[in-house]
């Protein structure tokens, strides 16, 4: 007895020899350097955005975390990536796995409890205008790039500048 083989076994195999080249395609970007002083970090940015009048967005985070590598992602698709380059230091932070740089965390009222990404703007004289009290982008995965859009354009210099969740 011979078996046919159907046109869904064929559709089956056709997409699992397809998987490896999408899972190649993905490679997650390393943004949050572990080794990084962040506090010598954030010194230089405000240091710079003082120079440029920009503010500083604080990001913390961690490469392993997916909705972090997304929101990099949408910083860096226009109009996000003129918007940030224009008006912002980006200073990414690596918080391991919850157990790194809590201190600058709790310096900036941002509660990592709530989920990362989180972010915190400072002005550039280093004064928290806002911080991520809610997990607000926490899942970025499910958000769009205007988000993030509305976020910079809100709090770029002269923008709206709620501190409500300050």
């Amino acid at each position: 007895m011979t078996r046919k083989t159907t046109p869904a076994v064929l559709a089956l195999l056709a997409a699992l020899s397809v998987l490896p080249a999408f899972a190649q395609q993905f490679q997650p970007r390393h943004i949050y350097n572990e080794n990084a002083d962040a506090h010598a970090d954030i010194r230089d940015a405000l240091a710079t955005a003082v120079r440029e009048h920009k503010r500083v967005i604080l990001d913390f985070g961690g490469n392993w975390c997916g909705d972090c590598q997304v929101l990099d992602i949408y910083f860096h698709q226009q109009p996000n990536a003129q918007l940030l380059d224009q008006s912002f230091i980006l200073v990414d932070i690596d918080i391991g796995h919850y157990d790194h740089n809590t201190d600058l965390a709790d310096q900036y009222n941002v509660p990592l409890k709530r989920g990362v990404p989180a972010l915190a703007v400072l002005d550039s004289h280093g004064h928290l205008l806002y911080s991520q009290r809610a997990g607000e982008f926490e899942k970025m995965r499910h958000m769009d790039p205007a988000s993030v859009t509305t976020f910079l354009q809100q709090w770029k210099p002269g923008g709206s500048e709620n501190k409500g969740g300050q």
